[in-house]
C-alpha cells in the first residue's frame, strides 16, 4: 500500500535528517502512516522536501535501525509491524534521546532500563487514575487515605529479606534520593552532625549531607565492603551517629557484603549506638543475604525504589523505619512535603498491585542481563566486576590509563562513562577505575559497538600517561 503523505519540516530545529526522522515518527505515532504503508522512494521524498537524497536515506536508515521502518530489497521501505519493531531483540520504544539523534553517541553515564511493557501498563493505570473519585484531586494527602498504597508497597516487598514489615513502617518518598534525605532529616540532630560512608560511595549520600550541613567521613573498604576495624576507629574519632551503606549492591564498585561481614559491622554499630541507613536502590535481582533491616530491625533505616526495576520516571521510593521510630519518619515527610501527590500515590498503588508488574520486573532483569553479558564478552579480558542483576559494571583500568584521561578519551569516541573520582570524597583517594552503566534505550548491537570502542581504547593506552 502506497501513500500520498506529504511531510512538513517547518517549525523544527536540528539537522535535516533528524527533522525528517522525527516527522516520520510522529506520523506513525498518530497513525497517519499505518502499519504496512509504503513510504515514498528516497529520491521522490528528497525532491518533495528540496533536500538531498542522502539526507532522506540517513533518516530512513535511523528509523530502520530503531525498528520503525522495514526495508525490503526491490520493493521499498514500509512502516514496520509493531511486533517487529525491535532493536536487536530489544523492544523499540520511539524514545527521543540523544542516541536517536546521534547514532555515534551512547551514554553509559547512568543506567537506563528497557521497556518490556511497563510503559503500556503505566498508561493503563493512568487511565484508571483519571477516572478516580474527584475528591482525590481536591484534598490534601492524609495518612489514612494512603493506607492502601502503603499496603501495596508491603505486598510488593513481601518476597524481599527485610524481616517483618507493616504498612505503618513505610513512608512514601519521591524516589530513593528523597528517601535518603528524609531519613537523614529524621536522624541528624547535633549542631555539627557526622555521618559515615564507604570511601567510595553513592554521591547522593554526600549531597544529602551537604543540604543538612553534616560532615561526611569515609570508612575504608576491602573486597567484602566496610572494614569493621576502620568503622570502629571512625566512630571513636568523629562521634558519628549514622552509617550510610549499600551492602547488597555497592555503588559504584558492584561489590557485595556477605552476611558474616554484616554481622561484624552490626556488632561495632550496636556497641556505639550507630544507626544504619541501608540503600538498596540498585539491586534488580534476588538478595544474596538478609538485609541489615532483617538482621537488626531496631537500628536500620531501609531505602529502596522502583527506579532500577521498573521506571525512574515516577520518582517513587520507599523509606522503611524501625518500628519504634516510624512515627518520627512519617512526621519528617509530612513536615517536608505533605506526602506524595494523591494521583501519583494512587497510580503507584494500581501499578504495584497489578499482578503483571512483578512479571514485568522479571523481564526487565532478563533483558538488562543480556546487556551485561555483551559488556562482559567485550571487556572480560580486563579487571571487571559485574553481576547479571546489577545495571552497571566496574572496570579497573590497565597500566597506561588514568581514569580522568580514559573518560575523556571514551567521550571523544562517543561513549560517556563515569570516573571513580566522582564517587570519592573530596579529600579521599579514588582508584584507577571507571563505572560503566547499562543503557537499555539503545540496541544490543549499538551497545556492543560502544563496548568495542572502549576495548579498543583499553588495548591502546597513550604513550604518555595523562591525568
Amino acid at each position: 500500500m502506497g501513500t500520498i503523505w506529504a511531510p512538513d519540516l517547518e517549525g523544527q530545529s536540528g539537522p535535516k535528517y533528524q527533522r525528517v526522522a522525527n516527522t516520520i515518527r510522529a506520523a506513525i505515532a498518530q497513525e497517519i502512516l499505518q502499519t504496512g504503508t509504503k513510504l515514498p522512494p528516497v529520491r521522490e521524498l528528497a525532491y518533495q522536501l528540496q533536500i538531498t537524497p542522502g539526507t532522506v536515506a540517513r533518516a530512513y536508515s535511523i528509523l530502520t535501525d530503531e525498528g520503525m521502518l522495514q526495508a525490503e530489497v526491490g520493493r521499498g521501505t514500509f512502516v514496520a509491524e509493531k511486533k517487529s519493531q525491535v532493536m536487536d531483540d530489544v523492544w523499540s520504544r520511539q524514545l527521543h534521546l540523544l542516541e536517536a539523534q546521534d547514532p555515534h553517541h551512547v551514554s553509559l553515564f547512568s543506567p537506563r532500563i528497557v521497556d518490556v511493557g511497563q510503559v503500556d501498563a503505566l498508561r493503563q493505570a493512568m487511565e484508571k487514575v483519571a477516572k478516580a473519585d474527584p475528591l482525590m484531586y481536591l484534598n490534601y494527602p492524609t495518612r489514612d487515605a494512603y493506607l492502601p498504597v502503603r499496603q501495596a508497597v508491603v505486598d510488593w516487598l513481601s518476597d524481599q529479606p527485610l524481616g517483618p514489615l507493616s504498612e505503618a513502617e513505610v513512608v512514601l518518598t519521591h524516589g530513593g534520593q528523597n528517601g535518603i534525605l528524609t531519613v537523614l532529616q529524621t536522624l541528624l540532630r547535633d549542631q555539627q552532625p557526622v555521618l559515615l560512608v564507604e570511601d567510595l560511595s553513592y554521591a547522593g549520600f554526600r549531597r544529602a549531607a551537604e543540604l543538612l550541613r553534616a560532615k561526611v567521613v569515609g570508612v575504608a573498604m576491602d573486597e567484602h565492603g566496610i572494614v569493621p576495624a576502620s568503622l570502629e576507629l571512625a566512630i571513636r574519632k568523629t562521634g558519628a551517629t549514622i552509617l550510610c551503606t549499600s551492602p547488597e549492591v555497592h555503588n559504584p564498585t558492584g561489590l557485595f557484603t556477605p552476611q558474616a561481614r554484616r554481622q561484624e559491622i552490626l556488632t561495632v554499630a550496636r556497641r556505639h549506638g550507630l544507626q544504619i541507613l541501608e540503600d538498596d536502590c540498585y539491586r534488580m535481582g534476588d538478595a544474596r543475604s538478609p538485609s541489615y533491616r532483617a538482621l537488626a530491625p531496631d537500628m536500620t533505616w531501609h531505602v529502596c525504589s522502583i527506579s532500577k526495576s521498573l521506571t525512574p520516571a515516577l520518582r517513587v521510593g520507599f523509606a522503611l523505619a524501625p518500628k519504634e521510630r516510624a512515627q518520627d519518619l512519617r512526621r519528617t515527610a509530612e513536615y517536608s512535603f505533605f506526602g506524595l501527590a494523591q494521583p501519583l500515590a494512587e497510580l503507584s498503588r494500581i501499578f504495584l498491585s497489578d499482578p503483571r508488574t512483578k512479571v514485568l520486573a522479571r523481564d526487565v532483569r532478563h533483558e538488562m542481563a543480556n546487556y551485561v553479558r555483551v559488556a562482559v564478552n567485550a571487556l572480560g579480558g580486563f579487571e571487571l566486576v559485574w553481576n547479571d542483576h546489577v545495571p552497571f559494571l566496574w572496570l579497573r583500568l590497565p597500566s597506561g590509563w588514568r581514569s580522568a584521561a580514559f573518560t575523556r578519551a571514551a567521550e571523544a569516541a562517543g561513549v560517556q562513562i563515569r570516573s571513580a573520582d566522582e564517587f570519592a570524597l573530596r579529600d579521599g583517594r579514588a582508584p584507577n577505575a571507571v563505572r560503566i552503566a547499562v543503557n537499555g534505550h539503545v540496541s544490543l548491537k549499538r551497545f556492543e559497538e560502544a563496548m568495542l570502542r572502549l576495548r579498543a581504547l583499553l588495548d591502546n593506552p597513550p604513550e604518555q600517561i595523562s591525568v
